[in-house]
């Protein structure tokens, strides 16, 4: 549909493939220094909408703060999580569904965030860009970054960017 908005996912990983610790912690993601910020703030320029995972939304709950004022936040969950306190809305549908409704109701740019939201939305095709950033850190295990797929994604490469503190961002289109 030519509607939808552009759905990009932006994601730090360990070098094992971890986007999590076992029980969720991300204590291991390095913390910006001085005015290195891995590309975030022009990313962010580039989205107006954020969907989430119910887990992801929980954790980030868990941080204090929102952060995400700024955004339109959608929480993909088939139940009810506690949203008091935030702006967010809570919706049910397919990642196709959730694009459609969402440039239906204004949204040009969509991030993507959390390991089971980004799986199905490759599963479904409705990705159109993946930025993954990678940590030079081994995990051992944890939620991993991508899932099982029944078929491979071919992916065109945009550009990989090393930083001086070790991290290494690529940026892929699918082709």
């Amino acid at each position: 549909m030519s509607d939808r908005p552009h759905a990009v996912a932006y994601i730090a990983a360990s070098v094992d493939g971890y986007i999590a610790r076992p029980d969720g912690g991300l204590d291991w993601l390095p913390t910006p220094t001085g005015d290195q910020d891995y590309g975030y703030h022009a990313f962010v320029a580039s989205v107006d909408t954020l969907v989430l995972g119910r887990k992801t939304y929980e954790t980030v709950r868990g941080f204090g703060e929102w952060p995400y004022g700024a955004f339109r936040v959608v929480v993909l969950s088939t139940g009810a999580p506690d949203t008091a306190g935030v702006d967010v809305e809570v919706l049910a549908l397919a990642p196709g569904a959730l694009l459609d409704h969402l440039g239906a109701t204004g949204s040009r740019g969509v991030w993507v965030d959390g390991g089971e939201t980004l799986q199905g939305f490759i599963r479904a095709g409705c990705l159109d860009e993946l930025v993954v950033t990678r940590v030079p850190v081994l995990l051992g295990a944890g939620v991993p970054l991508f899932g099982p797929l029944s078929a491979d994604v071919p992916l065109q490469h945009v550009g990989t960017q090393a930083f001086d503190d070790g991290l290494v961002q690529s940026r892929y289109r699918w082709s």
